[in-house]
């Protein structure tokens, strides 16, 4: 390059100089994080991630860090936080078990479709494969269980990565991304240039191309249809189509049953909101399934979970599959009509293309086993006569105080169907589970997370005895941070869905489920937590109300009847139509 004169050239110097300054690696991923609107992390320092935890020392007043009692609990919080503020959640860990401790959550993470970045330390890059203090391959432990991971050992190399990192965690279908840093890497000064946002990656499309002759033949199935029925997971909440979706169900005023994870994306309330499908959902949305002759799935995958027996389920319908992951199409039921894409651009473009319709003898067919579920299950679990608490009863308790604008954030077990069947909900991201994987001890860390990300609702945290005990050790992050959550344990002294099985399908052989616990009143108070626990139904509602509207993070352990079960159920092995209601 020529420059004509030197004033130019000084010119030219003086904005290189401007735009150019020498930062550490570490000040370039704390540089990274708020050039992404990063406004939390959750994490637990340790050797090898030091120096990022020495330059956010100076971050503190851009960048709110929860300090966890244990990294699986700090990537389960950071599960929570994206899951109720539909943004990317930060987790940061050191190497060796500081990284392997994040691999439950990640695995969580990647079935269920939440983004995450993770950003790990590393020993010195010269220190790799040498069996170095505290280092692990986590890049080849942790490739199955993330959407992407890199190791960076060059510092030059961050804000590049760092960008892809959050590009592809949240774009497309999401996913758990982990970035690992050697620690020369962090230590590293270099001439930073700025941080530019990625918007596309070659190679990588996350949304397919929409292809218009599919949506003309799915709507034609629709409209030709007699008994139509949809089917929506969490890809509605995930692709931000909430209203795409219920203005498409009104149109054709077509019954819909949710996923464990597609629960909150419609109203429980909303008329043709017509219940939960899969092992332990609602009588007609199971036996119906085997009776529609339409069947319009949308942002889900067909989990086992929902299907029961493969050769036995919906045989007699035409299947229609919006997904944004083409691997999920035919992956478990082979489509009639595949419709690739983003619900919230394939939703309306459906939704204009199919007639008006009543379907009044087919919603009809879903009242009458509604009715029949009611009288049989619902309503001896919601009003029972015994002297024994129910989880049903809890569960209706707190929907008539929260009146259903609660954030519900479920462990797993017979607690997490019970909440799941009679929770109400009234907005979408309100109900957070470990769905895919089933992690037992995801609730209390998640609700943690679930509360910085929807800092304004009320969040309450539904656990068994059994889930408890894995990661009660986060009351001390909820103590420290002083963190408004609401804790209720439903405590059967067993772990009660295993128990159940073993009931049902094992001769009442009760191997090593009879879990004792600690006084966990006493446990709370410890921890600056106030608490109660309840037996009897005198004093439930009070105790509950007490729950609800206390100041500040809140205990409440309820004793529930050691052998009740969850109905209705299909056997393992059964067709979605074989449902029992009891």
């Amino acid at each position: 390059m020529k420059y004509n004169n030197m004033e130019t050239l000084e010119k030219e110097i003086k904005e290189v100089a401007i735009t150019t300054k020498t930062l550490t690696g570490s000040q370039a991923v704390l540089e990274a994080l708020i050039a992404e609107g990063v406004d939390t992390i959750f994490g637990y320092p340790g050797g090898a991630i030091m120096p990022i935890y020495d330059a956010l020392y100076d971050y503190h007043d851009k960048l709110k860090h929860i300090l966890v009692r244990h990294e699986q609990g700090g990537i389960h919080a950071g599960q929570g936080y994206a899951r109720t503020s539909g943004r990317v959640g930060v987790v940061f860990a050191t190497s060796g078990p500081g990284a392997t401790n994040l691999v439950t959550g990640l695995a969580d993470a990647q079935i269920d479709s939440t983004p995450l970045v993770c950003i790990t330390g590393q020993v010195f890059a010269h220190l790799l494969g040498t069996d170095a203090f505290q280092e692990t391959d986590v890049i080849n432990i942790t490739t199955p269980v993330t959407k992407w991971n890199y190791q960076i050992t060059d510092a030059i190399e961050i804000p590049h990565v760092l960008a892809k990192a959050f590009f592809i965690a949240r774009t497309g279908r999401p996913g758990p991304v982990l970035i690992d840093i050697t620690k020369n890497a962090q230590l590293q000064k270099f001439d930073y240039t700025g941080y530019t946002k990625c918007e596309h990656i070659r190679s990588y499309r996350p949304k397919p191309i929409v292809r218009k002759e599919y949506i003309a033949e799915a709507a034609k199935l629709i409209n030709e249809a007699k008994k139509p029925f949809v089917l929506f997971g969490q890809g509605v909440i995930l692709g931000k189509a909430e209203k795409e979706f219920k203005a498409f169900i009104e149109k054709g005023n077509l019954p819909a049953a949710w996923t464990l994870l597609g629960l909150s994306a419609l109203p429980t309330d909303h008329p043709l909101n017509v219940g939960m499908l899969g092992m332990h959902g609602n009588y007609g949305p199971n036996v119906l399934t085997n009776e529609c002759d339409v069947l319009i799935a949308v942002g889900m995958r067909f989990d086992d979970r929902v299907t029961g027996r493969l050769d036995k389920y919906a045989k007699q319908a035409k299947i229609i599959h919006l997904d944004i992951d083409p691997a999920e199409i035919d992956k478990n039921v082979k489509s009639t009509v595949p419709v690739w894409g983003d619900c919230k651009e394939t939703l309306p473009m459906l939704t204009k293309a199919i007639a008006e319709k009543k379907h009044t003898d087919w919603l009809a067919k879903f009242a009458a086993f509604t009715k029949e579920e009611n009288e049989v299950v619902i309503y001896n679990e919601l009003n029972p006569t015994t002297d024994e608490l129910t989880m049903g009863e809890v569960i209706r308790l707190m929907n008539e105080i929260s009146g259903g604008e609660a954030v519900v954030v479920t462990d797993v077990g017979q607690h997490q169907m019970v909440a799941s069947r009679y929770t109400k909900f009234n907005k979408s991201k309100s109900n957070v589970t470990s769905g895919g994987l089933g992690t037992m001890g995801f609730a209390l860390p998640a609700a943690i997370g679930a509360k910085f990300g929807a800092i304004d609702r009320t969040v309450v945290a539904v656990i068994g005895d059994g889930g408890f005990q894995m990661t009660l050790q986060e009351l001390g992050t909820i103590m420290q941070a002083e963190v408004d959550v609401k804790i209720l344990i439903l405590n059967n002294r067993f772990l009660g869905m295993v128990r159940q099985w073993q009931q049902l399908f094992h001769d009442k052989r009760y191997s090593f489920v009879d879990i004792q616990s600690p006084d966990y009143v006493q446990l709370a108070k410890a921890y600056g937590i106030a608490g109660a626990t309840v037996d009897n139904r005198l004093h439930l509602k009070d105790a509950v109300n007490q729950m609800l509207n206390s100041k500040g993070a809140y205990l409440l352990e309820v004793m529930v009847g050691k052998e009740n079960n969850v109905f209705p159920m299909v056997p393992q092995g059964c067709s979605v139509a074989e449902i029992r209601l009891k």
